[in-house]
């Protein structure tokens, strides 16, 4: 998940956001027409990593628990999560073709488009001669001189990001 050092930083990671995801499944919707791969589309809980079954189990047990609960039950209900590690939503793509099952995190290459050098393993923005650092740098190319989101670059750095993901999968 990538970290914002500046206001200004999330500020305009939430211009870009939405933008770049729809040109993103744009580009997978197109990219998967031209392929013999199939693609499904999942919404998905992502847990902080380390989080156990059990844990993972008793969220989603409390949550279910939330529909019906009478007020006091709720209030219960709800401290008791929040004593817990909450999961964020993630969307995902599965890919398959014959025995290959490919699952591909969608908000990671939307911060790839987003972000500069994004290194979705550390979940950072870094430059190949500088340290790993702490927080994202914007992709200032994908804005105009007025400051709006430029659709064109935007759209051709999710489709340059769509053709990489195809070109590593397996032949």
């Amino acid at each position: 998940m990538p970290k914002f050092q500046t206001m200004q930083i999330w500020q305009q990671a939430e211009l870009l956001m939405q933008p770049a995801f729809i040109r993103l499944i744009a580009n997978l919707g197109k990219q998967l027409e031209d392929s013999d791969w199939r693609g499904d589309y999942k919404d998905v809980q992502v847990w902080a990593e380390g989080t156990s079954e059990s844990t993972k189990a008793l969220v989603m047990q409390l949550r279910s628990q939330l529909e019906g609960a009478t007020e006091v039950q709720t209030e219960a209900i709800e401290q008791q999560l929040s004593q817990l590690p909450t999961p964020f939503p993630g969307y995902w793509l599965y890919l398959s073709r014959g025995d290959h099952q490919i699952t591909v995190d969608l908000w990671d290459l939307c911060y790839q488009i987003c972000f500069q050098n994004y290194d979705s393993i550390h979940g950072t923005s870094h430059a190949e001669d500088e340290p790993i650092g702490e927080s994202v740098a914007i992709e200032v190319s994908l804005f105009d001189e007025t400051g709006e989101v430029d659709w064109h670059r935007l759209d051709d750095k999710a489709c340059q990001i769509v053709k990489q993901v195809f070109a590593g999968l397996p032949t």
